[in-house]
């Protein structure tokens, strides 16, 4: 009779997972606020100092944009051919200050810097500019900007018509101011050969030549 009364009670609950424990205090625990993202801030133009009301930061001249914000001798050696010393030189005979910005320069003293390069070479010695006793003209000229490219190729391109040494190693492709090529400026597909193996080709070839004699005199 007991047995049946054991095998009659109900059996206890089983006690709950502790995975579901821990989900139910998840749900009760308070949501983090998430971290707002920042919002990027667009780049603030450092204002320059002792600049005018019209002051332009690009200035165009000889074809080039230049940097206003630059000192006039600064500025104008952003145009290729251009140096400091000559820039100096230009900013003097056109009458502008040479440690005032470029930018800050009204349009009469960028037409007086833009007549001034045109006729740079004539008022400086022979010793500053960059082409003296020029072929076709023979005088001295100072070229700068798209000129300088141009005056190079045609230079190379009559090296190369006349044949001189200097042309030649133009096409070539080789050195051309007497630098050493034995170990620097090696081009084409032979690079790396040992002299052994240069040696070896030599004694080949004379033995072929010393063979094709011997048959010549047989004959």
């Amino acid at each position: 009779m007991a047995d049946e009364k054991d095998q009659k009670e109900p059996k206890p609950a089983a006690p709950a997972a502790p995975a579901a424990e821990e989900k139910k205090a998840k749900e009760k625990r308070p949501k983090k606020a998430e971290p707002q993202k920042e919002e990027k801030k667009a780049p603030q133009i450092k204002k320059l100092e002792g600049v005018k009301e019209d002051f332009r930061y690009i200035v165009r001249l000889a074809n080039t944009d230049l940097n206003g914000a630059r000192s006039v001798i600064y500025a104008l050696t952003g145009i290729k051919g251009m140096g400091v010393r000559m820039a100096g030189a230009v900013a003097d005979l056109a009458q502008v200050p040479r440690r005032e910005r470029i930018g800050n320069l009204d349009e009469p003293q960028i037409e007086r810097i833009r007549a001034t390069l045109t006729s740079v070479a004539d008022n400086v010695p022979g010793w500053m500019v960059n082409r003296p006793h020029d072929l076709e003209t023979g005088g001295d000229l100072h070229v700068f900007g798209a000129e300088v490219d141009l005056y190079r190729r045609n230079d190379v391109n009559l090296m190369k018509m006349i044949r001189s040494y200097r042309g030649i190693r133009h096409e070539q492709g080789q050195k051309v101011r007497g630098q050493r090529t034995r170990s620097n400026g090696r081009t084409g597909l032979t690079v790396g050969v040992t002299k052994k193996a240069a040696m070896a080709a030599a004694a080949a070839a004379k033995e072929k030549e010393g063979k094709g004699g011997r048959e010549e005199k047989k004959e």
